[in-house]
């Protein structure tokens, strides 16, 4: 059939049942008594597909039955052994051929299926959905309700460390795509009844599962019901990533800055859940949704506090330095050698001199010309096969560096600056806040080339105000730094010690503010017990 002919064939169907989704033409339909008329409807509406299974057999030998199924997406031994074996040979305890047509449906479900998830269920179109999420259908004649049967068994990679978030000090454990393991995970640190998870379908195509997972007792309910609001008006046919939902559920979607953190940990998930926050979880994903989130979890790790604090606090303080250094070095140092080189010492500024003098560009446009091909070389680098990656970056860092100072394309200072930022960049943790600081740095350039110092200024103020401004699910994003708090400020610029930090964060308004205990001393002061002057076995005093 030419190309016309098949469109003009399409137009003759407009309106037309068959040009509706599937689960839209058989929507408030229940299946019929009669096993052919049922099964010929989910035949017509599945029966298209090559790993479509339809397998007719007798129910203790008396009763006809069809069990519909996906052959790639089901678990055959347990369809052979827990469906089809007990449905053929029926209990051993119950006679069988004495079993009426309508106590037929209980006896199947209660004394011979040998498996705890199963239900009865007539509707066609919850069928359907069954069908497409993995389970099995058994259709009954003379029954007007069919058996959904669990049998999903989708095949999955092994738990492994997480390639973002790697720690020298902590768990190797990492989410993976199936939302029900990611989920054991969080049960297996969080033994407590008070861990509560919420499931809902989103995705009118995918039907994907989301998990809301939060603290009964210590979360916030006007957060949880502010989290189930934004997911429930999401209407979308697709969400293959928890990047999808992130963006639909954001308060301020024009922003560089992510409102919210996403994690593969869960030893993070868990430590934010304890805090008083919500994580979201989309089956087919293996990042958890964050929220709420304000600006200084995206420089702090989970190693900030399974180490001790004096030294974590100095790693942090060092992060935190790299982080504003890799946004405001470049357009410093444009702004410095266009519009105010008395600022650098004089024996430093004949050496800028003399490595500029053979440029032919002012300082902006060279800056701005070796920061694009940074950036550039990073996404090549990134997007390259792993055994091929680690060579370009070494090649574009020292090769194409130093060609560049060669050719005279660029000074060597202007190298170096460029270098320092990129690793300053790299210090940051969150990837996604990286990279709002890298978008950020060329706005930062242009007013510090057409302005100088003015321009820099201008610029930080401006991205100072827009912090200010932006909130994450009502939580100012500069808490507790804006508006202050004692408590939260303890683990703001450095990390306090654990024992030291009684209350959880005072923005999450959580129920239990308290997460210590009261005998703090009996918990840390362990250097005024004398272990000399315990009591030895024989009852002596130590001396």
């Amino acid at each position: 059939m030419s190309f016309s002919k098949w469109q003009g064939s399409n137009r003759s169907r407009k309106g037309k049942s068959a040009d509706k989704p599937v689960t839209k033409q058989v929507e408030g339909r229940n299946i019929s008594e009669s096993l052919e008329e049922t099964t010929s409807s989910i035949k017509d509406l599945l029966g298209g597909s090559d790993d479509f299974i339809v397998h007719s057999f007798q129910i203790f030998g008396q009763h006809g039955a069809v069990l519909f199924y996906f052959t790639d997406i089901t678990d055959h031994v347990v369809i052979n052994n827990t469906i089809l074996k007990p449905l053929k040979y029926g209990p051993p305890h119950i006679d069988v051929e004495s079993i009426p047509l309508h106590a037929l449906r209980d006896t199947l479900l209660e004394d011979t299926l040998y498996h705890s998830e199963g239900f009865a269920e007539r509707n066609i179109s919850i069928l359907i959905d069954s069908l497409l999420r993995g389970q099995s259908v058994v259709v009954i004649d003379g029954l007007n309700e069919a058996i959904v049967i669990e049998t999903r068994k989708i095949s999955q990679r092994s738990i492994e460390q997480p390639a973002t978030e790697q720690v020298i000090r902590g768990a190797r454990e990492g989410f993976i795509e199936s939302l029900g393991t990611n989920i054991s995970l969080l049960r297996y640190r969080l033994q407590t009844p008070d861990f509560r998870v919420k499931s809902m379908q989103i995705g009118t195509k995918t039907k994907s599962k989301v998990a809301v997972c939060y603290m009964e007792g210590i979360t916030n309910p006007g957060i949880v019901q502010e989290v189930n609001k934004r997911l429930s008006t999401i209407d979308i046919d697709a969400v293959l990533d928890a990047g999808y939902l992130e963006q639909f559920i954001e308060d301020n979607h024009w922003s560089p800055f992510p409102q919210i953190q996403y994690t593969e940990r869960p030893d993070k998930v868990v430590a934010n859940l304890l805090e008083g926050r919500v994580a979201i979880m989309v089956d087919g994903s293996p990042m958890a949704l964050i929220v709420p989130t304000v600006f200084s979890q995206f420089y702090q790790t989970v190693e900030d506090y399974t180490e001790r604090y004096v030294l974590m606090s100095a790693i942090r303080m060092s992060r935190l330095v790299a982080l504003i250094f890799s946004l405001v070095f470049p357009s410093l140092y444009v702004a410095i050698i266009s519009f105010n080189p008395e600022l650098i010492p004089t024996e430093f500024a004949v050496a800028v001199a003399g490595g500029r003098a053979g440029v032919p560009f002012p300082a902006v446009i060279e800056v701005l010309v070796i920061e694009i091909s940074m950036e550039v070389l990073r996404e090549a680098t990134i997007r390259l096969p792993q055994q091929v990656g680690g060579a370009l970056s070494i090649v574009g860092v020292l090769v194409i560096g130093q060609a560049a100072v060669a050719a005279g394309f660029s000074s060597p200072i202007t190298v170096v600056i460029i270098a320092l930022t990129t690793i300053g960049s790299f210090a940051t943790p969150a990837y996604n806040a990286a990279l709002a600081l890298r978008i950020l740095r060329f706005p930062l350039i242009i007013l510090a080339g057409v302005f100088g110092l003015y321009g820099v200024m201008v610029g930080l103020i401006l991205i100072t105000n827009h912090l200010l401004s932006l909130k994450s699910f009502g939580v100012p994003y500069l808490s507790p730094f804006v508006p202050g708090n004692v408590q939260g400020m303890r683990d703001l610029l450095t990390r306090g010690p654990l024992w030291k930090m009684k209350n959880r964060p005072s923005f999450l308004h959580t129920q239990d503010i308290t997460r210590l205990g009261d005998n703090m001393i009996d918990q840390v002061d362990h250097a005024s017990n004398n272990i000399m002057s315990s009591t030895h076995p024989n009852g002596e005093k130590g001396r």
